[in-house]
């Protein structure tokens, strides 16, 4: 089978394009490029926490098996769908960061240019199409685990942006085009493309280069979360599955022990980083996103497909080893390499990206 993945060289699709090589898909890659010169590790060598080794490497040394287009995918055409038989939907302005720094561009690329790709798959017959939508819909929720038929209440633009995706592709379901909506908590572990902005990758580089895990916040907001392996694995037991189990369903994407107060998340990195502390900044005082998620349904429903293997603490480890074995610095940390936002406003000030984030040249 040809799968076409959007964003298959970002954190999740690098990650993504090596499991779906290695159980013997082709796959056509389509990004942008926004993060060339961003990579991280090898990651195939933190398959598990146990067995470390890194080097700096290229996607294309990465992933040399697959054919690579280079495009913005408000630019996708018919021709860049001819042959793919399904396709994953990672590419986006990927966080509550990027939406703020252009709120335009996030309705613009995350939702309308997703409309257009899912009509034009359509078209091309493409039954399969797997989007990566977001826990982060569920905004403000009370003490109950948020399922998939709870209200969904986005208070941030990039939320918004998958509320309207996913009620846009709903409609265009049909005998021919069947659209799969997974809902994932945050993300976290090591990826070749690594991300310093997502929760638990974050308060573990601040443990590292500094010895305080700085808390924004007041600690309470629960979020959702999984590793970044077991993210890709609900993408492939969707895709594998049939069609009659996940045609035009929602599935939250994680497992309901994944679920943590951020202070917790904290406590858990503080017991393995040697001497750190936890540190309340407060300045970004009481955070009004708090949502506990309940992944009853990925765990019944696709029982035999979805199979997560991380948690919280394994995670945790294996990115304290990954940063010993880089010897990440502060500077690197907190730079454009491993946070999207810095990464975007760098290429804008160099007159590589114009405001509306196409490339110059």
């Amino acid at each position: 089978m040809k799968i076409l993945v959007t964003g298959n060289q970002g954190y999740i699709g690098t990650t993504l394009t090596r499991l779906l090589l290695e159980k013997g898909y082709e796959v056509l890659g389509f990004d942008a490029d926004y993060y060339n010169g961003c990579g991280f590790v090898e990651e195939d060598k933190f398959s598990s926490p146990a067995s470390l080794s890194l080097r700096e490497n290229s996607l294309s040394e990465f992933s040399p098996a697959i054919k690579q287009i280079k495009k913005d995918i408000r630019n996708i055409s018919k021709d860049d769908l001819e042959g793919v038989e399904a396709l994953i939907h990672l590419a986006a302005l990927s966080n509550d960061p990027l939406s703020v720094f252009v709120p335009q561009l996030t309705n613009e690329i995350n939702f309308r240019a997703t409309v257009r790709m899912a009509n034009l798959s359509k078209e091309m017959g493409i039954k399969r199409f797997l989007y990566a939508s977001s826990c982060s819909m569920y905004g403000i929720a009370g003490k109950e685990a948020m399922m998939e038929n709870s209200p969904l209440a986005p208070i941030t633009a990039y939320a918004i942006s998958k509320t309207d995706s996913e009620r846009e592709l709903t409609k265009m379901a049909d005998d021919n085009f069947s659209p799969v909506f997974l809902r994932p908590g945050t993300a976290y572990g090591v990826s070749p493309m690594l991300r310093c902005d997502l929760v638990v990758n974050n308060l573990t580089g601040w443990a590292f280069t500094t010895g305080k895990i700085k808390i924004m916040s007041d600690g309470t907001p629960w979020r959702p979360i999984i590793h970044v392996e077991d993210f890709c694995r609900g993408f492939i037991a969707c895709l594998e599955a049939p069609i009659e189990l996940v045609h035009n369903q929602a599935f939250n994407l994680s497992q309901s022990s994944e679920n943590y107060q951020i202070k917790d998340i904290a406590d858990a990195i503080k017991e393995i980083i040697p001497g750190s502390v936890v540190e309340y900044t407060g300045e970004h005082g009481a955070d009004s996103r708090t949502y506990r998620v309940n992944f009853d349904k990925i765990s019944t429903v696709l029982k035999d497909f979805f199979k997560p293997t991380w948690n919280l603490k394994e995670g945790v480890k294996q990115l304290y080893e990954a940063f010993k074995s880089h010897n990440l610095t502060l500077e690197e940390f907190t730079g454009n390499k491993y946070v999207r936002i810095n990464q975007l406003k760098k290429l804008i000030s160099e007159k590589k990206l114009d405001d509306n984030l196409y490339w110059t040249n």
